[in-house]
């Protein structure tokens, strides 16, 4: 899906500057043959494979939201398992000059069915990877969400730091 018509409205009035948005980002796992395994897309605008992400939209709930973007962006039906992780990506700016902070909330979820293909225009390519052999070129955000959702910790996470020390990083 393109950029919520919400936002249109917003950036027209605001132009670039900066936003603070909810994000989802739903990290699917399913069984594979060397253990568990993970599907990534990889973003059309920068080439970047990440998990399944996207905006939270205005009265929809963060897990409906990973969803929905899990069958937008991939064509799979996915089961929402837990929140893991809650933390501020940080500021991103994007290649239009569109500036952006996320409050994202970093799902567990599995697999249920569907075939994973390419499902819209903001991914070039879709396909599932051993959690020990993530594609590449992959943000160090989008690998520790990764790592810290197959970790499945015993209460959500609040914050990088609590992600780094969870995750046992400096």
């Amino acid at each position: 899906m393109p950029t919520p018509d919400f936002i249109l409205d917003l950036r027209r009035d605001i132009g670039h500057r900066l936003l603070w948005l909810p994000g989802t980002t739903a990290v699917v796992l399913r069984p594979g043959e060397a253990g568990e395994q993970v599907l990534c897309v990889r973003r059309s605008d920068d080439g970047s494979w990440t998990p399944i992400c996207g905006i939270v939209e205005p009265g929809e709930d963060p897990h409906e939201s990973a969803v929905r973007e899990a069958m937008e962006e991939a064509g799979v039906e996915i089961e929402v398992e837990r929140l893991v992780w809650m933390s501020p990506t940080g500021l991103i700016t994007y290649g239009n000059g569109d500036q952006n902070d996320y409050l994202d909330h970093t799902f567990r979820a599995r697999w249920v069915s569907g075939e994973a293909a390419v499902g819209d225009d903001e991914s070039s390519e879709v396909g599932w990877f051993d959690l020990d052999q993530l594609p590449s070129p992959m943000s160090e955000l989008q690998r520790r969400r990764i790592r810290v959702a197959a970790a499945n910790p015993p209460h959500v996470l609040l914050g990088v730091a609590a992600a780094k020390a969870f995750l046992g990083e400096d």
